[in-house]
């Protein structure tokens, strides 16, 4: 990984990223939506805690937290500004950490875009895309599942199996759209997106996503298991919240209608309430967890707005969008207490020492 970590470092470097703001923007057109420069420039404008009238006094809490549970990177964007910038741990603003499952909204959004082009239908099975026997369940059955069911976690495939998709791991448990389980197999859709538009996957996403935020230098990982691993800066994950938290558009340009946008941030099926598109969504009344078939009460993370919508990945990769605050909130690093695949308790923890900034 330490050789991974360095090549993808240069890369980045090469491409122009930087750790320098751009100078404090304490006028009212800090109430307006700002949007950094899609070109490769270090330009960022910020807007400080005492500008938000926000408590000082919990900012040194918060970060002391952060780095006691083995953060790298932490960021807060209010109107698209940088309010906090934080790095720990040898971690800077040039260096590239994976996304691990926050990087499925990418996917997702990257899928819609292709259906917005034309090029695919997401009610369509998959099959029709990517070919038969692409699963080792009974034709019939692969046959029921649609790319929404993959968008969805609701393919029917078995969980238990690891992320390995080939067709000899990818065994039927259930009908497609019956039973919920999060499940690797989402990646196929990068295959379908490849297959349509008769591009690589990487070409299509980095021109039609990419390359229209200025998310420099980031980059696809390959795994042996088939599975695709993003990886960049801490300001380029900002830059794909900050286009979340306006629904699919980068200052004035639909990159992903939003209509299809807020259909990846509602509930995408009945039996897992908080969960869209492959995005997490706060302030439901149940919750299911991964590798697991129980229903919890409540929401996900009970402190955080019940707004939010959030792209969480293994070891606590967390991009959380807030609607009613304006806010993104960036964190990457490694497992804050044990390895977990999406939530734990620290997130709630975490959304507490935040709330104490603005209550």
């Amino acid at each position: 990984m330490k050789k991974v970590l360095f090549i993808l470092s240069i890369l980045l470097i090469n491409f122009g990223c930087s750790s320098n703001n751009n100078s404090d923007n304490n006028t009212s057109e800090g109430d307006s939506m700002y949007f950094p420069p899609s070109d490769g420039s270090t330009i960022w404008e910020t807007k400080s805690i005492a500008a938000l009238g926000w408590n000082a006094n919990a900012v040194q809490p918060l970060l002391d937290y952060l780095q006691l549970k083995n953060s790298k990177s932490f960021m807060i964007l209010v109107n698209g500004r940088i309010v906090m910038e934080n790095y720990f741990n040898g971690h800077s603003a040039i260096t590239a950490w994976y996304w691990a499952s926050a990087g499925k909204t990418l996917t997702a959004t990257v899928t819609g875009i292709a259906e917005q082009e034309g090029y695919i239908n997401t009610n369509n099975k998959v099959s029709d895309y990517i070919g038969t026997g692409w699963t080792s369940a009974p034709l019939a059955k692969e046959n029921l599942i649609t790319c929404k069911h993959l968008l969805s976690m609701s393919s029917g495939l078995d969980d238990s199996l690891g992320d390995d998709v080939s067709p000899a791991n990818l065994q039927y448990v259930a009908d497609a759209g019956t039973r919920w389980a999060y499940h690797n197999v989402y990646v196929k859709l990068q295959d379908v997106v490849a297959q349509a538009t008769g591009q690589t996957w990487n070409n299509y996403f980095n021109s039609k996503l990419r390359d229209k935020l200025g998310m420099t230098g980031g980059l696809w990982v390959n795994g042996t298991d088939g599975t695709r691993t993003y990886w960049s800066t801490t300001r380029n994950m900002a830059r794909f919240g900050l286009m979340a938290l306006n629904k699919g558009k980068w200052n004035g340009t639909t990159v992903i209608n939003e209509s299809y946008f807020n259909l990846a941030t509602t509930t995408s099926q009945t039996i897992n309430l908080s969960y869209g598109y492959l995005w997490w969504l706060n302030g439901k009344s149940s919750y299911r967890l991964p590798q697991s078939q129980f229903q919890f009460s409540g929401s996900i993370i009970p402190s955080a707005p019940s707004d939010m919508y959030a792209a969480l990945g293994k070891n606590d990769q967390k991009i959380y969008v807030v609607p009613s605050k304006k806010m993104v909130v960036i964190r990457m690093g490694d497992a804050a207490d044990a390895v977990n695949m999406a939530l734990s308790n620290f997130d709630d923890v975490l959304w507490q020492k935040i709330n104490a900034l603005y209550q």
